[in-house]
Protein backbone atom coordinates (compact mmCIF):
# COMPACT_ATOMS: atom_id res chain seq x y z
CA UNK A 1 0.00 0.00 0.00
CA UNK A 2 0.98 3.63 -0.45
CA UNK A 3 1.23 5.00 3.08
CA UNK A 4 1.64 8.31 4.85
CA UNK A 5 3.10 7.59 8.28
CA UNK A 6 2.43 10.02 11.13
CA UNK A 7 4.26 9.68 14.45
CA UNK A 8 6.73 11.40 16.74
CA UNK A 9 8.16 9.59 19.83
CA UNK A 10 10.07 6.34 20.29
CA UNK A 11 6.74 4.50 20.60
CA UNK A 12 6.07 5.12 16.89
CA UNK A 13 9.44 3.96 15.55
CA UNK A 14 8.76 0.18 15.59
CA UNK A 15 5.62 0.68 13.50
CA UNK A 16 7.54 2.75 10.96
CA UNK A 17 10.24 0.09 10.80
CA UNK A 18 7.71 -2.73 10.43
CA UNK A 19 5.87 -0.99 7.60
CA UNK A 20 9.15 -0.33 5.80
CA UNK A 21 10.31 -3.93 6.28
CA UNK A 22 6.98 -5.22 4.95
CA UNK A 23 7.66 -3.45 1.66
CA UNK A 24 4.98 -0.79 1.81
CA UNK A 25 5.45 2.39 -0.22
CA UNK A 26 5.87 5.06 2.46
CA UNK A 27 5.33 8.27 0.54
CA UNK A 28 6.23 10.55 3.44
CA UNK A 29 6.58 10.69 7.19
CA UNK A 30 4.82 13.41 9.16
CA UNK A 31 6.24 14.21 12.59
CA UNK A 32 6.40 17.03 15.11
CA UNK A 33 8.97 19.76 14.37
CA UNK A 34 12.30 19.63 16.22
CA UNK A 35 11.99 20.87 19.81
CA UNK A 36 14.56 22.40 22.22
CA UNK A 37 16.04 19.64 24.39
CA UNK A 38 19.02 18.91 26.61
CA UNK A 39 21.09 21.34 28.64
CA UNK A 40 21.89 23.49 25.64
CA UNK A 41 18.23 23.62 24.57
CA UNK A 42 19.24 23.03 20.95
CA UNK A 43 16.49 21.88 18.60
CA UNK A 44 16.35 18.09 18.56
CA UNK A 45 14.56 16.12 15.81
CA UNK A 46 11.99 13.59 16.92
CA UNK A 47 12.91 9.88 17.08
CA UNK A 48 10.61 9.28 14.11
CA UNK A 49 12.31 11.98 12.05
CA UNK A 50 15.73 10.51 12.77
CA UNK A 51 14.58 7.02 11.81
CA UNK A 52 12.79 8.19 8.65
CA UNK A 53 15.87 10.07 7.48
CA UNK A 54 17.99 6.96 8.09
CA UNK A 55 15.55 4.98 5.93
CA UNK A 56 15.62 7.65 3.19
CA UNK A 57 11.95 8.59 3.59
CA UNK A 58 10.90 12.24 3.05
CA UNK A 59 9.94 14.00 6.29
CA UNK A 60 7.40 16.77 6.77
CA UNK A 61 6.89 18.71 10.00
CA UNK A 62 3.99 21.16 9.62
CA UNK A 63 2.97 23.16 12.68
CA UNK A 64 -0.67 22.44 11.82
CA UNK A 65 -2.75 20.48 9.33
CA UNK A 66 -5.67 22.91 9.32
CA UNK A 67 -4.55 25.15 6.47
CA UNK A 68 -5.68 24.56 2.90
CA UNK A 69 -2.03 24.46 1.82
CA UNK A 70 -1.10 21.73 4.32
CA UNK A 71 -4.13 19.70 3.31
CA UNK A 72 -3.33 20.07 -0.39
CA UNK A 73 0.25 18.94 0.22
CA UNK A 74 -1.08 15.89 2.08
CA UNK A 75 -3.57 15.05 -0.69
CA UNK A 76 -0.90 15.39 -3.38
CA UNK A 77 0.83 12.32 -1.92
CA UNK A 78 -2.22 10.23 -2.94
CA UNK A 79 -2.12 7.83 0.04
CA UNK A 80 -4.08 4.60 0.19
CA UNK A 81 -3.94 4.83 3.99
CA UNK A 82 -2.50 7.01 6.71
CA UNK A 83 -0.96 5.23 9.70
CA UNK A 84 -0.83 7.23 12.93
CA UNK A 85 1.15 6.37 16.09
CA UNK A 86 1.42 9.05 18.77
CA UNK A 87 1.70 11.85 16.22
CA UNK A 88 0.78 14.70 18.56
CA UNK A 89 -1.45 16.79 16.29
CA UNK A 90 -5.21 16.54 15.91
CA UNK A 91 -6.14 15.47 12.38
CA UNK A 92 -8.97 17.63 11.00
CA UNK A 93 -11.75 15.95 9.07
CA UNK A 94 -10.30 17.26 5.80
CA UNK A 95 -7.17 15.18 6.42
CA UNK A 96 -9.11 12.12 7.62
CA UNK A 97 -11.09 12.14 4.36
CA UNK A 98 -8.05 12.08 2.04
CA UNK A 99 -6.72 8.48 2.14
CA UNK A 100 -8.45 6.07 -0.23
CA UNK A 101 -9.04 3.51 2.53
CA UNK A 102 -8.74 5.13 5.96
CA UNK A 103 -6.58 6.66 8.68
CA UNK A 104 -5.58 3.96 11.17
CA UNK A 105 -4.21 4.59 14.64
CA UNK A 106 -2.00 2.47 16.91
CA UNK A 107 -3.38 3.24 20.37
CA UNK A 108 -1.72 1.91 23.52
CA UNK A 109 -4.77 0.85 25.52
CA UNK A 110 -7.76 -1.47 25.45
CA UNK A 111 -10.31 0.99 24.12
CA UNK A 112 -12.61 2.46 25.24
CA UNK A 113 -10.53 2.46 28.44
CA UNK A 114 -7.91 5.19 28.49
CA UNK A 115 -8.71 7.29 25.48
CA UNK A 116 -6.32 10.22 25.24
CA UNK A 117 -2.73 11.29 25.67
CA UNK A 118 -1.22 9.13 28.44
CA UNK A 119 -2.84 5.68 28.39
CA UNK A 120 0.20 3.73 29.62
CA UNK A 121 0.83 5.92 32.65
CA UNK A 122 -2.85 6.11 33.58
CA UNK A 123 -3.26 2.33 33.39
CA UNK A 124 -0.33 1.84 35.80
CA UNK A 125 -1.52 4.58 38.17
CA UNK A 126 -4.99 3.04 38.29
CA UNK A 127 -3.61 -0.40 39.13
CA UNK A 128 -5.02 -2.04 36.00
CA UNK A 129 -4.12 -5.71 35.71
CA UNK A 130 -3.79 -5.58 31.93
CA UNK A 131 -3.55 -3.23 29.02
CA UNK A 132 -2.81 -3.66 25.32
CA UNK A 133 -3.02 -2.16 21.87
CA UNK A 134 -6.04 -1.24 19.77
CA UNK A 135 -5.79 -0.67 16.03
CA UNK A 136 -8.49 1.90 15.42
CA UNK A 137 -10.05 3.65 12.44
CA UNK A 138 -9.74 7.35 13.18
CA UNK A 139 -12.58 9.85 13.32
CA UNK A 140 -13.01 13.38 14.62
CA UNK A 141 -13.67 12.31 18.24
CA UNK A 142 -10.90 11.63 20.76
CA UNK A 143 -9.98 7.97 20.17
CA UNK A 144 -13.63 7.09 19.50
CA UNK A 145 -13.25 5.30 16.17
CA UNK A 146 -14.14 1.72 15.30
CA UNK A 147 -11.73 -1.02 16.37
CA UNK A 148 -10.06 -3.35 13.85
CA UNK A 149 -7.80 -5.38 16.15
CA UNK A 150 -7.10 -5.68 19.88
CA UNK A 151 -4.36 -7.51 21.78
CA UNK A 152 -3.78 -7.66 25.53
CA UNK A 153 -0.80 -7.97 27.86
CA UNK A 154 -0.40 -8.16 31.63
CA UNK A 155 1.01 -5.06 33.34
CA UNK A 156 2.47 -6.81 36.37
CA UNK A 157 5.39 -4.82 37.82
CA UNK A 158 6.43 -3.20 34.55
CA UNK A 159 7.24 0.49 34.57
CA UNK A 160 6.01 2.87 31.88
CA UNK A 161 9.23 2.61 29.91
CA UNK A 162 9.19 -1.17 29.67
CA UNK A 163 5.46 -1.33 29.04
CA UNK A 164 5.56 1.34 26.34
CA UNK A 165 8.35 -0.51 24.52
CA UNK A 166 6.39 -3.77 24.70
CA UNK A 167 3.23 -2.13 23.38
CA UNK A 168 5.16 -0.41 20.60
CA UNK A 169 6.42 -3.76 19.28
CA UNK A 170 2.99 -5.31 19.68
CA UNK A 171 1.30 -2.47 17.81
CA UNK A 172 3.83 -2.61 14.97
CA UNK A 173 3.19 -6.32 14.38
CA UNK A 174 -0.57 -5.83 14.59
CA UNK A 175 -0.57 -3.01 12.05
CA UNK A 176 1.41 -5.05 9.52
CA UNK A 177 -1.07 -7.93 9.94
CA UNK A 178 -4.07 -5.65 9.44
CA UNK A 179 -2.61 -4.13 6.28
CA UNK A 180 -1.71 -7.56 4.90
CA UNK A 181 -5.33 -8.75 5.03
CA UNK A 182 -7.78 -5.89 5.72
CA UNK A 183 -10.80 -8.08 5.09
CA UNK A 184 -9.91 -10.25 8.06
CA UNK A 185 -10.25 -7.28 10.41
CA UNK A 186 -13.78 -5.86 10.11
CA UNK A 187 -14.34 -2.65 12.03
CA UNK A 188 -16.28 -2.98 15.28
CA UNK A 189 -17.77 -0.06 17.25
CA UNK A 190 -16.28 0.60 20.66
CA UNK A 191 -18.48 -0.42 23.62
CA UNK A 192 -20.47 2.37 25.23
CA UNK A 193 -19.52 1.13 28.70
CA UNK A 194 -16.10 1.46 30.31
CA UNK A 195 -14.99 4.76 28.78
CA UNK A 196 -12.16 6.49 30.65
CA UNK A 197 -9.85 9.33 29.66
CA UNK A 198 -6.07 9.39 30.00
CA UNK A 199 -5.29 13.04 30.62
CA UNK A 200 -1.85 14.34 29.73
CA UNK A 201 0.62 13.96 32.59
CA UNK A 202 1.17 17.12 34.63
CA UNK A 203 4.70 17.31 36.07
CA UNK A 204 3.19 18.20 39.45
CA UNK A 205 1.73 14.68 39.60
CA UNK A 206 5.25 13.27 39.87
CA UNK A 207 5.88 14.68 43.37
CA UNK A 208 5.51 11.89 45.92
CA UNK A 209 3.15 12.31 48.85
CA UNK A 210 4.29 9.80 51.48
CA UNK A 211 0.99 10.19 53.36
CA UNK A 212 -0.72 7.95 50.81
CA UNK A 213 -0.42 4.12 50.88
CA UNK A 214 2.83 2.54 49.69
CA UNK A 215 0.91 0.70 46.97
CA UNK A 216 -0.11 4.03 45.44
CA UNK A 217 3.42 5.44 45.73
CA UNK A 218 4.90 2.36 44.06
CA UNK A 219 2.45 2.70 41.17
CA UNK A 220 3.38 6.36 40.85
CA UNK A 221 7.06 5.43 40.67
CA UNK A 222 6.44 2.87 37.90
CA UNK A 223 4.07 5.16 35.99
CA UNK A 224 6.62 7.97 35.80
CA UNK A 225 9.74 5.89 35.10
CA UNK A 226 11.90 6.67 33.26
CA UNK A 227 10.40 10.15 32.86
CA UNK A 228 9.52 12.56 34.35
CA UNK A 229 10.38 10.41 37.39
CA UNK A 230 8.51 10.40 40.69
CA UNK A 231 10.44 12.54 43.16
CA UNK A 232 10.86 13.90 46.66
CA UNK A 233 12.92 16.78 47.98
CA UNK A 234 15.61 16.79 50.68
CA UNK A 235 18.14 19.47 51.61
CA UNK A 236 16.97 21.58 48.69
CA UNK A 237 17.65 18.85 46.14
CA UNK A 238 15.18 16.84 44.11
CA UNK A 239 15.67 13.05 44.18
CA UNK A 240 13.90 10.89 41.60
CA UNK A 241 12.91 7.34 42.48
CA UNK A 242 12.90 5.15 39.37
CA UNK A 243 12.25 1.75 40.98
CA UNK A 244 11.13 0.58 44.41
CA UNK A 245 9.46 -2.29 46.23
CA UNK A 246 6.83 -2.28 48.94
CA UNK A 247 7.71 -3.30 52.49
CA UNK A 248 6.39 -2.78 56.04
CA UNK A 249 6.72 0.45 58.02
CA UNK A 250 7.29 0.80 61.79
CA UNK A 251 7.29 4.61 61.53
CA UNK A 252 5.16 7.63 60.68
CA UNK A 253 4.59 8.53 57.01
CA UNK A 254 7.62 10.17 55.40
CA UNK A 255 10.11 8.80 57.95
CA UNK A 256 13.40 7.42 56.61
CA UNK A 257 14.77 4.24 58.20
CA UNK A 258 16.92 1.21 57.37
CA UNK A 259 19.01 2.99 54.76
CA UNK A 260 16.56 4.65 52.41
CA UNK A 261 13.32 2.85 53.24
CA UNK A 262 10.58 5.48 53.47
CA UNK A 263 7.38 5.01 55.46
CA UNK A 264 4.09 5.75 53.73
CA UNK A 265 0.50 6.10 54.88
CA UNK A 266 0.22 2.32 54.82
CA UNK A 267 3.44 0.34 54.45
CA UNK A 268 6.72 1.68 53.10
CA UNK A 269 8.78 1.75 49.92
CA UNK A 270 12.36 0.58 49.50
CA UNK A 271 13.90 2.46 46.54
CA UNK A 272 16.34 0.46 44.42
CA UNK A 273 17.16 2.93 41.63
CA UNK A 274 17.35 6.68 42.23
CA UNK A 275 18.76 9.77 40.56
CA UNK A 276 19.98 13.13 41.79
CA UNK A 277 19.54 16.21 39.61
CA UNK A 278 22.23 16.28 36.95
CA UNK A 279 23.59 12.84 37.91
CA UNK A 280 23.27 9.36 36.49
CA UNK A 281 20.97 6.64 37.79
CA UNK A 282 22.34 4.91 40.90
CA UNK A 283 21.36 2.52 43.65
CA UNK A 284 20.00 3.83 46.95
CA UNK A 285 23.24 2.75 48.63
CA UNK A 286 25.31 4.74 46.14
CA UNK A 287 23.13 7.79 46.72
CA UNK A 288 23.57 7.65 50.50
CA UNK A 289 27.36 7.42 50.21
CA UNK A 290 27.45 10.89 48.68
CA UNK A 291 24.21 12.46 49.92
CA UNK A 292 23.25 11.91 53.55
CA UNK A 293 19.62 11.28 54.45
CA UNK A 294 19.89 10.22 58.11
CA UNK A 295 17.54 7.71 59.68
CA UNK A 296 14.67 9.55 61.32
CA UNK A 297 14.54 12.21 58.61
CA UNK A 298 10.94 13.05 57.75
CA UNK A 299 10.34 13.74 54.08
CA UNK A 300 7.36 15.94 53.22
Amino acid sequence: MRIIFMGTPDFAVPTLDALHAAGHDIAAVYTQPPRPAGRGKADRPSPVQLRAEALGIPVRSPQSLRSAEAQADFAALEPDVAIVAAYGLILPQEILDIPVWDCLNVHASLLPRWRGAAPVQRAILAGDAETGVTIMAMEAGLDTGDMLAVEKTAIGQKDAGLLTAELAKMGAAMMVEVLADPGAYPAQPQPDAGVTYAAKIDKAEARIDFAVPALQVERQIRAFAPGPGAWFEHAGERIRILAAEITSAPAAPGTVFDGLVIACGDGAIRPSRVQRAGRGVMTAEELLRGFAIPAGTILT
